[in-house]
Protein backbone atom coordinates (compact mmCIF):
# COMPACT_ATOMS: atom_id res chain seq x y z
CA UNK A 1 0.00 0.00 0.00
CA UNK A 2 1.57 3.38 -0.91
CA UNK A 3 1.24 6.27 2.10
CA UNK A 4 2.55 9.71 1.69
CA UNK A 5 6.00 8.76 3.27
CA UNK A 6 6.45 6.51 0.53
CA UNK A 7 4.98 8.77 -2.22
CA UNK A 8 6.99 11.61 -0.64
CA UNK A 9 10.39 9.42 -1.62
CA UNK A 10 9.54 8.84 -4.96
CA UNK A 11 8.65 12.48 -5.55
CA UNK A 12 12.09 13.13 -4.14
CA UNK A 13 13.82 10.76 -6.53
CA UNK A 14 12.65 10.98 -9.58
CA UNK A 15 11.82 14.92 -9.62
CA UNK A 16 14.85 17.43 -10.14
CA UNK A 17 16.81 14.53 -8.55
CA UNK A 18 20.14 15.77 -8.62
CA UNK A 19 19.10 19.56 -7.07
CA UNK A 20 19.51 19.85 -3.47
CA UNK A 21 16.85 18.74 -1.09
CA UNK A 22 18.17 18.79 2.16
CA UNK A 23 21.28 20.73 3.28
CA UNK A 24 22.90 20.72 7.19
CA UNK A 25 25.42 23.40 8.59
CA UNK A 26 26.81 22.43 12.08
CA UNK A 27 29.40 22.60 14.32
CA UNK A 28 32.74 22.72 13.53
CA UNK A 29 32.13 23.83 10.14
CA UNK A 30 29.83 20.97 9.05
CA UNK A 31 27.95 21.34 6.05
CA UNK A 32 26.49 18.40 4.42
CA UNK A 33 24.40 18.50 1.03
CA UNK A 34 21.91 15.85 -0.04
CA UNK A 35 20.42 15.50 -3.10
CA UNK A 36 17.15 14.40 -3.72
CA UNK A 37 18.68 10.84 -5.14
CA UNK A 38 21.13 10.86 -2.14
CA UNK A 39 18.22 11.70 0.64
CA UNK A 40 16.45 9.15 -0.83
CA UNK A 41 19.54 6.80 -0.53
CA UNK A 42 20.09 6.81 2.65
CA UNK A 43 16.01 6.78 3.88
CA UNK A 44 15.99 3.52 1.92
CA UNK A 45 19.33 2.13 3.65
CA UNK A 46 18.07 3.28 7.07
CA UNK A 47 14.72 1.42 5.98
CA UNK A 48 16.64 -1.73 5.19
CA UNK A 49 18.76 -1.73 8.30
CA UNK A 50 15.68 -0.94 11.23
CA UNK A 51 13.76 -3.46 8.71
CA UNK A 52 16.64 -6.41 8.48
CA UNK A 53 18.57 -5.80 11.98
CA UNK A 54 15.76 -4.89 14.15
CA UNK A 55 12.59 -6.13 12.91
CA UNK A 56 10.69 -3.03 12.39
CA UNK A 57 7.47 -3.28 10.73
CA UNK A 58 4.46 -1.06 10.64
CA UNK A 59 2.69 -0.51 13.82
CA UNK A 60 5.76 -0.40 15.73
CA UNK A 61 7.79 2.94 16.93
CA UNK A 62 10.48 4.42 16.92
CA UNK A 63 11.60 7.04 19.95
CA UNK A 64 14.18 9.54 18.30
CA UNK A 65 16.14 10.51 21.48
CA UNK A 66 18.01 12.93 19.45
CA UNK A 67 17.92 16.61 18.36
CA UNK A 68 17.40 18.21 15.48
CA UNK A 69 19.61 17.02 13.06
CA UNK A 70 20.10 16.08 9.43
CA UNK A 71 20.70 11.89 10.55
CA UNK A 72 17.14 12.37 13.06
CA UNK A 73 15.41 13.91 9.64
CA UNK A 74 16.70 10.71 7.76
CA UNK A 75 15.54 7.70 10.52
CA UNK A 76 11.93 9.60 10.55
CA UNK A 77 11.51 9.54 7.17
CA UNK A 78 12.84 5.59 7.12
CA UNK A 79 10.34 4.86 9.83
CA UNK A 80 7.12 6.62 7.83
CA UNK A 81 8.85 4.64 4.70
CA UNK A 82 8.21 1.24 6.87
CA UNK A 83 4.93 2.29 8.59
CA UNK A 84 5.78 3.02 11.66
CA UNK A 85 5.32 5.63 14.49
CA UNK A 86 7.77 8.10 15.59
CA UNK A 87 7.54 9.02 18.93
CA UNK A 88 9.88 11.75 21.01
CA UNK A 89 10.94 12.58 24.94
CA UNK A 90 9.95 9.89 27.07
CA UNK A 91 7.12 7.98 25.30
CA UNK A 92 7.11 3.87 25.07
CA UNK A 93 8.62 2.86 21.80
CA UNK A 94 9.70 -0.88 20.83
CA UNK A 95 12.60 0.78 19.37
CA UNK A 96 14.91 3.41 20.42
CA UNK A 97 17.54 5.95 18.24
CA UNK A 98 19.98 7.92 20.70
CA UNK A 99 22.55 9.78 20.57
CA UNK A 100 23.60 9.15 24.44
CA UNK A 101 24.03 5.19 24.36
CA UNK A 102 24.95 4.44 28.12
CA UNK A 103 24.22 1.79 30.18
CA UNK A 104 20.73 2.96 31.11
CA UNK A 105 19.80 3.76 27.03
CA UNK A 106 17.92 0.63 27.28
CA UNK A 107 15.42 1.26 30.77
CA UNK A 108 11.62 1.58 29.34
CA UNK A 109 11.58 -1.50 27.45
CA UNK A 110 12.68 -0.89 24.44
CA UNK A 111 13.60 -4.23 22.25
CA UNK A 112 16.57 -2.31 20.45
CA UNK A 113 18.94 0.40 20.74
CA UNK A 114 20.51 2.30 17.40
CA UNK A 115 23.85 4.68 18.56
CA UNK A 116 23.77 7.42 16.03
CA UNK A 117 26.94 9.30 16.11
CA UNK A 118 25.83 12.87 15.26
CA UNK A 119 29.71 14.18 13.74
CA UNK A 120 29.18 15.03 10.01
CA UNK A 121 32.00 12.18 8.79
CA UNK A 122 31.36 9.72 11.77
CA UNK A 123 32.06 6.41 9.81
CA UNK A 124 31.47 4.32 13.48
CA UNK A 125 30.62 5.35 17.01
CA UNK A 126 33.77 6.42 18.96
CA UNK A 127 34.39 4.10 21.64
CA UNK A 128 33.06 1.33 23.02
CA UNK A 129 29.26 0.29 22.92
CA UNK A 130 27.26 -1.89 25.23
CA UNK A 131 26.27 -5.28 24.53
CA UNK A 132 23.46 -5.18 21.99
CA UNK A 133 23.14 -1.58 21.25
CA UNK A 134 23.67 -1.58 16.79
CA UNK A 135 25.87 1.06 15.59
CA UNK A 136 24.12 3.45 13.23
CA UNK A 137 26.88 4.66 11.68
CA UNK A 138 28.64 1.54 10.79
CA UNK A 139 26.03 -0.74 9.76
CA UNK A 140 23.99 1.72 7.41
CA UNK A 141 26.28 2.10 4.31
CA UNK A 142 25.92 -2.35 4.33
CA UNK A 143 22.33 -2.15 3.54
CA UNK A 144 20.45 -1.79 -0.11
CA UNK A 145 19.91 1.10 -1.68
CA UNK A 146 16.30 -0.20 -2.84
CA UNK A 147 13.77 -0.63 -0.01
CA UNK A 148 10.98 -2.95 -0.29
CA UNK A 149 8.77 -3.82 2.62
CA UNK A 150 8.23 -7.07 4.04
CA UNK A 151 4.65 -5.92 5.18
CA UNK A 152 2.65 -3.24 3.63
CA UNK A 153 2.13 -0.48 5.68
CA UNK A 154 -1.37 0.92 6.76
CA UNK A 155 -2.28 4.53 5.93
CA UNK A 156 -4.94 4.61 9.00
CA UNK A 157 -2.04 3.87 11.70
CA UNK A 158 -0.11 6.74 13.46
CA UNK A 159 2.84 8.45 11.93
CA UNK A 160 3.38 10.64 14.94
CA UNK A 161 2.83 11.72 18.06
CA UNK A 162 3.36 15.03 19.25
CA UNK A 163 4.62 16.66 22.35
CA UNK A 164 0.96 17.89 22.96
CA UNK A 165 -0.14 14.58 22.74
CA UNK A 166 -1.78 14.95 18.58
CA UNK A 167 -1.31 11.97 16.23
CA UNK A 168 -1.28 12.33 13.41
CA UNK A 169 -1.42 8.97 10.91
CA UNK A 170 0.52 8.18 7.95
CA UNK A 171 -2.50 8.77 5.32
CA UNK A 172 -3.00 12.60 6.47
CA UNK A 173 0.79 12.99 7.59
CA UNK A 174 1.53 15.59 4.63
CA UNK A 175 -2.13 16.97 4.51
CA UNK A 176 -2.10 17.40 8.76
CA UNK A 177 1.37 17.33 10.32
CA UNK A 178 3.40 19.41 7.15
CA UNK A 179 3.56 22.71 7.71
CA UNK A 180 2.51 24.68 4.75
CA UNK A 181 4.94 26.54 2.18
CA UNK A 182 4.84 28.31 -0.97
CA UNK A 183 6.28 26.52 -3.79
CA UNK A 184 9.56 25.75 -4.51
CA UNK A 185 11.33 27.36 -1.29
CA UNK A 186 14.89 27.37 -0.27
CA UNK A 187 13.37 27.50 3.61
CA UNK A 188 16.36 28.22 6.00
CA UNK A 189 14.72 25.60 9.71
CA UNK A 190 17.08 26.59 12.80
CA UNK A 191 17.60 23.44 14.57
CA UNK A 192 16.74 25.19 17.70
CA UNK A 193 13.45 24.87 17.18
CA UNK A 194 13.38 21.57 18.11
CA UNK A 195 12.97 17.71 16.20
CA UNK A 196 9.05 17.65 15.65
CA UNK A 197 9.58 21.21 14.35
CA UNK A 198 11.47 20.62 11.90
CA UNK A 199 10.17 17.55 10.96
CA UNK A 200 6.89 19.38 9.73
CA UNK A 201 8.82 22.09 8.07
CA UNK A 202 10.83 19.88 6.16
CA UNK A 203 8.10 17.77 4.98
CA UNK A 204 5.64 20.74 4.02
CA UNK A 205 8.50 22.37 2.18
CA UNK A 206 9.24 18.97 0.35
CA UNK A 207 5.62 18.53 -0.55
CA UNK A 208 5.90 21.78 -2.28
CA UNK A 209 8.92 20.69 -4.20
CA UNK A 210 10.99 22.58 -1.72
CA UNK A 211 14.51 22.24 -0.46
CA UNK A 212 15.50 22.90 3.61
CA UNK A 213 18.65 24.49 5.09
CA UNK A 214 18.76 23.04 8.45
CA UNK A 215 21.00 25.07 10.69
CA UNK A 216 22.26 24.16 14.27
CA UNK A 217 22.28 26.28 16.77
CA UNK A 218 25.45 27.17 17.21
CA UNK A 219 25.99 28.45 13.43
CA UNK A 220 25.58 31.83 13.01
CA UNK A 221 23.23 32.53 10.15
CA UNK A 222 25.05 35.56 7.96
CA UNK A 223 24.10 37.10 5.17
CA UNK A 224 26.84 35.39 3.20
CA UNK A 225 25.33 31.49 4.38
CA UNK A 226 21.87 33.13 2.98
CA UNK A 227 23.21 34.42 -0.14
CA UNK A 228 25.64 31.11 -1.09
CA UNK A 229 22.42 29.16 0.00
CA UNK A 230 19.97 30.92 -2.19
CA UNK A 231 17.58 30.71 0.80
CA UNK A 232 13.99 32.53 -0.02
CA UNK A 233 12.14 31.41 2.98
CA UNK A 234 12.36 32.53 6.77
Amino acid sequence: MSIPAIELMTALRSGQSTAPRLTWYGPDSERVELSGRVLDNWVAKTSNLLQDELDAEPGMRLRLDLPAHWKSVILALAAWQLGMEVVTGDAEAELLATADPGPGAAAGGVDAVLAVALPALAMRWQGGLPTGVLDYAAEVRSHGDVFMPHVDPEAGRPAIRTAKGAVHVHGALLADFAAAHDAGQRLLVPAAEGLESVLAQALGTWKSDGSVVLVHPEVEVTGKLRAAERISGN
